[in-house]
C-alpha cells in the first residue's frame, strides 16, 4: 500500500505519517509539503525509510496530479483553502482522499466521484471525525432520537495552564482564533436557534459541563448542529442538540470583549506601514506565547450525549473519551485525535473495507466497531454508558 500525505510535516500530519510508519503492509509514504524540518521530531520513533519528502505547492494541481499517480490513496491535511485543487486532482486521477474539513460548498462533488469511481471522505478526523463516527453508532441503538449533544475540546493539563487565557495550542493557532467567530445553530426546545458569531460567547449559548476526573469545563456554540440531524433525517424529532468546544471556564469571558472591541475583525487596521488585521496580529503575537513545554501535557477530552426511545423506555446513551499527550514521543492529544483517526480510515478505504464511492461520511460509512477497535489499539479508549431514565 502507497500513501500521499499532504500537509504531512505539521502538527497532525507528523502523527499520521507515523502511525502509518508502524503497518506493515504500507510500504510507502510520500510526504508532500512546503518544509520538513518539523520531521526531525519524529525521527527517533519512527521508521522513516518509508518516508519521501516532495516540496510542493498545493495549489498546482499539475503537481499534485504527479503525486497522486503514485499512490494507492490520498491524505489530505492541508488548510481547507485547498481542498478544490485536492478534489480536482483527485477527480483526474481517479484516486481515493481522506481529510478533516468539514463537508460544505461541495456542489456535484458527490455525482462527479461517484462517476469517478472513487471515494472522497471528508471529516475524517477529532471533530468532526470520531464523534460522527459515534453519532452513527448511536442512532442504531434508539428506535427515536430527542437530544443530541456533542462536546469537544483541546486545552492544558492543570499544571501546564500557566497563562490567563489557561489555553495552549495543540493546532493552528489562527484556526483556533477562527473558531471563535464561527456562527451556528443549535435546537432548544424544538426550535432552531441561530447563533451569530459575534455572540457565540454569550451567557445566552455558553453552560458548564461536568466530565469524569477533569471537573467543571465551559462548552460553548461550535457550528451547525442541525446540519448533522438534517443529515440523519431526524431534526422533527429533536428536542435539543447542538455541538459544543470544551475549555477551561473563563474562556468566553475573556473573548467576549475582545469580540466587541473588534480584535477578531479581519480588516485592515489603517495607520501600518504594511497590511495587518486585529487577527493577524492576534495570531502572530499571542501564538508564540501558547506553546507546551516538553514535559506539559495536553488534554482532548469528548462528551456524545444521546436520549430518546428504545423499546418504548427513554433512556441516555453517553459515550466520554479523554486522550493525553504521550510525553516519551512528545505527540500531542489533539493529534492522535485528528492523525490517527485519518490513517485508519485511509486504510480502511485502500485495503476495501469501505467500498462506497461518492462523497462519504464518516456518520454513515466507517464501521463503527472495526474502527473503535483500531483507536482502542493506539490506546485511545471511548467508554459508553446507558441509563434507562424512566
Amino acid at each position: 500500500m502507497k500513501i500521499l500525505v499532504l500537509g504531512g510535516c505539521g502538527i497532525q500530519g507528523r502523527t499520521t505519517l507515523y502511525d502509518l510508519a508502524s503497518d506493515p503492509h504500507i510500504t510507502q509514504i510520500i510526504c508532500a509539503d512546503i518544509r520538513f524540518d518539523a520531521l526531525e521530531k519524529i525521527k527517533p520513533f519512527t521508521d522513516m525509510s518509508k518516508i519521501s519528502t516532495v516540496k510542493i505547492d498545493a495549489r498546482d494541481k499539475a503537481s499534485l496530479v504527479g503525486l497522486y499517480e503514485k499512490v494507492d490513496i490520498v491524505i489530505d491535511l492541508l488548510p481547507k483553502d485547498f481542498k478544490e485543487f485536492v478534489y480536482e486532482a483527485a477527480l483526474e486521477t481517479c484516486v481515493d482522499v481522506v481529510n478533516t474539513n468539514y463537508a460544505k460548498d461541495t456542489g456535484d462533488l458527490n455525482d462527479r466521484a461517484k462517476a469517478t469511481g472513487i471515494a472522497i471522505m471528508p471529516e475524517c478526523g477529532l471533530d468532526p471525525g470520531i464523534d460522527l463516527v459515534i453519532y452513527g453508532d448511536a442512532r442504531t441503538r434508539f428506535d427515536e432520537l430527542h437530544v443530541i449533544n456533542s462536546y469537544c475540546g483541546g486545552f492544558p493539563e492543570k499544571k501546564a495552564c500557566t497563562n490567563p487565557l489557561n489555553y495552549k495550542r495543540s493546532w493552528i493557532w489562527k484556526g483556533v482564533l477562527s473558531s471563535t467567530m464561527r456562527e451556528g445553530r443549535i435546537i432548544r426546545d424544538g426550535k432552531i436557534v441561530e447563533v451569530p458569531a459575534m455572540n457565540q460567547h454569550d451567557e445566552e449559548f455558553i453552560h458548564p459541563v461536568e466530565f469524569p476526573g477533569l471537573g467543571t469545563l465551559e462548552a460553548i456554540p461550535n457550528g451547525d448542529a442541525v446540519h448533522f440531524t438534517n443529515f440523519m433525517g431526524i431534526t422533527d424529532t429533536i428536542v435539543e442538540t447542538g455541538r459544543y468546544s470544551l475549555r477551561w471556564p473563563g474562556w468566553s469571558a475573556f473573548w467576549r470583549p475582545m469580540k466587541q472591541l473588534g480584535f477578531l475583525d479581519d480588516h485592515q487596521v489603517e495607520g501600518f506601514d504594511c497590511k495587518v488585521t486585529p487577527l493577524d496580529f492576534l495570531d502572530k503575537f499571542l501564538g508564540p506565547k501558547l506553546e507546551y513545554q516538553a514535559d506539559e501535557k495536553d488534554l482532548t477530552a469528548m462528551i456524545n450525549v444521546f436520549e430518546g426511545i428504545k423499546d418504548k423506555k427513554r433512556i441516555r446513551f453517553t459515550s466520554t473519551m479523554l486522550i493525553e499527550r504521550d510525553l516519551e514521543t512528545g505527540i500531542m492529544a489533539m493529534s492522535k485525535g485528528v492523525g490517527c483517526t485519518a490513517a485508519i480510515v485511509a486504510r480502511m478505504i485502500a485495503r476495501g473495507d469501505i467500498r462506497d464511492k461518492g462523497l462519504l461520511s464518516p456518520l454513515t460509512h466507517i464501521p463503527a466497531k472495526d474502527f473503535m477497535n483500531s483507536l482502542k489499539e493506539r490506546g485511545i479508549q471511548i467508554k459508553e454508558e446507558t441509563t434507562v431514565l424512566d
